[in-house]
């Protein structure tokens, strides 16, 4: 079962954050804070948005998918960007994140969006041959660039 996200899920979401990072070979950059998540998923203006994935049998929550809109210049609509989709190993192979996928083009197709696109680590062949089977296609070709710590502070004091 598939559901949205609730401001009481937020400590979940922080745990399966930092499972995920753990997974990703990252986990001292898994730095947010639930106070973060609860203004970013539920405050006034929310710019985020989340999915549970609960086993059926169980009810227990085995996943999560974060996701945020963007837009396409090109084709002049928005898509969904997901951030973050993470199913508990002992969970996989349930079907859970095929479902959280599922949902996510669901949301696309209700609302006019034109795309789902996420990355995924080079090395995580396990999730590339799930996004394959499911007929996602990879950009090789795009190279993601990014900005933080001291040069995202240096370039914003100019």
């Amino acid at each position: 079962m598939i559901r949205e996200a609730t401001p009481s899920d937020v400590p979940l979401i922080l745990d399966l954050i930092r499972e995920l990072a753990e997974y990703e070979k990252a986990p001292e950059e898994a730095v947010a804070t639930a106070e973060q998540l609860e203004a970013s998923l539920f405050g006034v203006n929310p710019a985020v948005f989340g999915l549970i994935a609960e086993d059926d049998a169980s009810g227990e929550a085995v996943g999560f998918a974060l996701w945020f809109r963007n837009f396409s210049t090109w084709r002049g609509t928005h898509g969904i960007y997901l951030e973050d989709l993470y199913v508990r190993p002992t969970a996989r192979g349930g079907g859970h994140g095929k479902a959280l996928l599922t949902e996510l083009a669901r949301i696309c197709v209700r609302n006019g969006y034109s795309r789902l696109e996420w990355t995924v680590l080079d090395w995580n062949e396990p999730a590339i041959g799930f996004y394959t089977s499911l007929g996602a296609v990879g950009m090789d070709e795009w190279t993601v660039h990014r900005l933080t710590g001291e040069a995202l502070a240096a370039l914003g004091a100019e």
